[in-house]
Parts: C-alpha cells; structure tokens; sequence
C-alpha cells in the first residue's frame, strides 16, 4: 500500500479546482493522485513492529500523564488533594516501569531488533528510549539513503528561494515522535559525544543560532545510525 499525507491529497484537490469535499468526490481526488503521482508504496508493518509501535505510543501518553500530575501536584492546596494525586503519580510511575521492561524484552527477544539495539546504544548519547522509539516508529532505519531519512524524520532544511531571494531555510513535517527522541539524544551527544560535541563546535564558530546548530547535530546523529544499521558495522568514533 502507498500511505500518504491527507495534507497532500487535499492540496492535490485544491490544485485541480475541486473546492468541494464528499466521499464520492474523494474517492475521485485520490484515484488521481494515485495516477499522477505514483506514491511508493511500502509494505505494512509486521505484527510484532505493531505492537512495538503501540506500546511506545502508550508510553508517551502515560509520561505525558504523568506530567500533568506532577504540574496539578505543585498548585494543590488541600491535602486530600496531593494525596489523590501522588497516589495516581505512583501508580503511572509503576506502568511506565512495567511498559519499560517489557520494551526491553521484546527488543531482546528478537534477533533483529537485539542486534540494531546493541548498534545503536553503542553511539554515546543514544539510550533505550531512542533506540526503542527508532525501531518501532521508523522501521525504514537502514533501508534509505542519508537525504531520504532525514527528510522521513523531519529534519532535512526545505529550501525558500525565489529569484534572486534566498530565504532562511526551515525543517518542517516529518515524525514528531522520531524527531522528538533523535532531539533529546541529540543534546546529550553533544555534551558526550566527542564528535558530536566538535561538530557543533565547529558550527557555533561559524556563527549559527543554537536551533540551527541542534538540527544539524539531530540530521549528522541520525545519518551515523542510518548507516551503522545499514552496514551492521559498530560505533566508530574516527570514522563518525
């Protein structure tokens, strides 16, 4: 199958001149979009990488929980209150625990996964969270070349030129849940990460605001994994 962005589907309509939106009329929209475009299609995710995909979503939304509770914790005035919601703070830190370990298992449990697993943490800077996330939200890891996984992760710059304007270039779309692990990875790499740590020394000096010096670092972090996956060859801090 061939997965798209409704966003896509939608522009294409609008492009043609068709305003209106029914079944029928989508129906129509995305048969020729299919024709003109000729998305790839790529194949659906196995069961075991469906419910690896599911169980790190339910780990975000129980942190996320969990933040929440924590926030409501510092503003309650009443006893019975804070009571209420340590109790409920204890018990997410509990599943959050368990959805953890079993994470844990299942990457161990499969050859392929454990054997991606103990490529990637061997990058410093890279943990469990952002070698689970990685394996269960971008399957295509290894598979793609170093401009296609960064523009799949969201953070390749999408150039804003015009004739002879040259505007500031953005990263835009993309997964959020990848880009959100590869950020926090990112800024520890930089701290420990003697490669990582001079590259963005290096473009600091050149004068680029800390945003662009972060992207940069995320788009390099993520093309070392893409192909140390690729080649199944280990962390090797001179060739980074």
């Amino acid at each position: 199958v061939a997965v798209i962005n409704p966003r896509q589907a939608r522009d294409f309509a609008k492009a043609t001149g068709r305003l209106a939106k029914t079944d029928r009329v989508d129906a129509a929209m995305l048969a020729a979009f299919a024709k003109a475009i000729r998305p790839q299609a790529r194949p659906l995710k196995d069961e075991q990488t469906r419910s690896l995909d599911e169980m790190v979503s339910r780990r975000r939304q129980l942190i996320a929980n969990r933040v929440q509770e924590t926030l409501r914790l510092d503003t309650a005035g009443t006893k019975p209150m804070q009571k209420s919601l340590k109790a409920h703070i204890a018990w997410l830190d509990k599943r959050i625990a368990e959805i953890d370990a079993d994470l844990s298992r299942r990457l161990r449990a499969s050859d392929v996964w454990r054997a991606k697993d103990d490529l990637l943490r061997g990058i410093p800077g890279v943990g469990a969270v952002t070698t689970v996330t990685l394996l269960a939200k971008c399957p295509e890891l290894g598979t793609l070349n170093r401009r296609e996984i960064a523009a799949l992760a969201g953070v390749a710059p999408l150039a804003n030129d015009s004739g002879k304007h040259h505007g500031k270039r953005f990263v835009w779309g993309g997964r959020a849940d990848v880009r959100a692990v590869l950020y926090m990875a990112t800024i520890s790499a930089m701290r420990c990460n003697p490669g990582m740590k001079v590259f963005a020394t290096r473009l600091r000096q050149a004068g680029k605001p800390p945003k662009v010096v972060i992207v940069a670092c995320m788009r390099k972090l993520l093309t070392i994994m893409n192909a140390m996956v690729k080649n199944s060859e280990p962390w090797a801090p001179k060739s980074a």
